[in-house]
């Protein structure tokens, strides 16, 4: 099936009745294909237990319009015309977006759907959604379809960031050993394309590397749709001179994909006032060499980067992300986010919130913790972002996860990992519901301003 997309864009001046209108073609990702057509790790499958939640597809995903595609972004600059571009650099969120409601929120950056003019054909359907003057405003270079859910606040604004991640599937994994629980828990890469995850844990005086394999895309003779066939490939064992955990009952460290070929390891003890001392382990993805350290971080106030810890049931605290060859880790007062150069201890920049952050763990208060999220280049905390350029963003603030317990690894549109909290544990997956469906780079950039309305008509037809 080929779908067709139209978009009209008018502005109209409030004052002089002058309107700008302008007809604009657009062409159609492989989104929607993505979710209709990738089943990974059998999240569209009742297969894995009876008590096990899934998605209901209608309402939520379905019809495909307006649900699947019932949204719209607005974009400052172009996007790239690609049908494999379905999410876009942080360094370009959008500065408008609507739903397929009717905005009944203070977010200025919100559109509403009209109602009565929005509707199915007989061959497809047709959006139109209205700005008033104080909405949406700023230079719009493109405009893109979305989910609905990706339309009601995109990564989140300052009234609303609950709608950016759509509960799939959780799949309860608590007849596990408690041994493959911690494995699971301690999880820092998954290769989506190799059916591999790469799991890290720390006892005494060595880091311990399992390398797992992990249905994703195929599944063997003997395997089944649940976490019991996530098997031991190899274990290796790296004895560190320098580097360990700090602490003895809650020992204090976390392991970080760099996403640089390497993997990282950080302990340190949160410290309120002074300097900060770093114990740190850089180990190479592709022969296991490794490289180990100590820092002291100059008038940095840290928590704690993490911890880990297996008694009766795992329990996982994450704080720190790495982007860019740096480590991303907030400040003991909650007022900044200090970002620490890999490679120079003397390069540790704080930036400034501008306000001091609720820091809130995504998934909420347990004995499994998750306070940083990197989503593609966008951090994501609490009631906060900070986009790839340090740009920090204030958002709404609101529990978006459940006792995340590992970083949520992404594929396409599709995020991934295991949570819990004082014995209840779990493996869930997401939707990142803020995808491009369409792509539409206007033939010249408008700018919406307080002194103008503006109607988006966008047609969807079938041929």
């Amino acid at each position: 099936m080929k779908i067709r997309g139209t978009m009209v864009l008018e502005l109209t001046d409030e004052n002089t009745g002058e309107v700008e209108r302008m007809e604009e073609t657009n062409m159609v990702t492989n989104a929607v294909n993505h979710i209709l057509g990738l089943n990974l790790m059998g999240i569209f499958y009742a297969a894995s237990g009876e008590y096990d939640s899934h998605l209901i597809w209608n309402s939520y995903l379905l019809p495909i319009c307006p649900n699947m595609i019932g949204g719209i972004l607005l974009f400052s600059s172009a996007l790239e015309e690609d049908a494999e571009n379905i999410y876009v650099g942080s360094g370009n969120l959008p500065v408008a977006y609507a739903s397929n409601d009717v905005n009944a929120t203070a977010d200025t950056a919100r559109g509403s759907l009209n109602l009565t003019e929005s509707k199915a054909l007989d061959n497809g359907y047709k959006f139109v959604w209205k700005f008033t003057p104080s909405q949406g405003n700023g230079t719009i270079t493109a405009v893109a379809l979305t989910s609905a859910l990706g339309g009601a606040c995109a990564y989140g604004s300052s009234v609303d960031d609950s709608s950016t991640f759509l509960e799939l599937k959780k799949t309860d994994i608590g007849d596990l050993g408690d041994e493959t629980k911690a494995d699971l828990f301690r999880a820092v890469e998954i290769d989506f394309e190799n059916n591999l995850m790469y799991s890290f844990g720390y006892d005494t005086s060595s880091v311990i590397i399992k390398k797992m394999r992990l249905p994703v895309f195929t599944i063997g003779l003997n395997e089944r749709l649940d976490d019991s066939t996530c098997t031991l490939l190899e274990e290796k064992v790296i004895p560190c001179s320098t580097f360990k955990f700090y602490g003895s009952y809650t020992p204090y460290g976390d392991f970080i994909d760099g996403r640089d070929g390497y993997w990282y390891g950080f302990s340190n003890q949160q410290n309120s006032s002074g300097n900060a001392t770093m114990l740190w382990i850089k180990i190479s993805k592709e022969d296991y060499s490794f490289t180990e350290g100590s820092w002291t971080l100059s008038n940095a106030h840290l928590p704690a980067v993490g911890s880990f810890k297996n008694d009766s049931y795992p329990c996982r605290t994450i704080r720190g992300v790495i982007r860019g060859r740096y480590l991303y880790l907030p400040a003991y007062e909650n007022t900044g986010i200090y970002k620490i150069n890999l490679g120079n201890q003397a390069d540790v920049t704080l930036i400034e919130f501008g306000f001091t952050s609720a820091m809130k763990p995504l998934g909420g208060s347990g004995s499994c913790e998750c306070y940083l999220l990197l989503i593609g280049d966008l951090i994501i905390g609490w009631d906060f972002q900070v986009t790839a350029d340090d740009v920090v963003v204030q958002t709404a603030g609101t529990e978006r996860l459940t006792n995340q317990a590992t970083p949520l690894f992404q594929y396409k549109e599709f995020l991934t990992g295991w949570n819990g909290s004082y014995g209840n544990e779990y493996h869930i997956s997401y939707l990142l519901t803020p995808y491009l469906a369409t792509i539409n780079n206007l033939s010249s950039a408008v700018v919406k301003t307080a002194d103008k309305t503006m109607k988006i008509t966008y047609t969807l037809t079938e041929e």
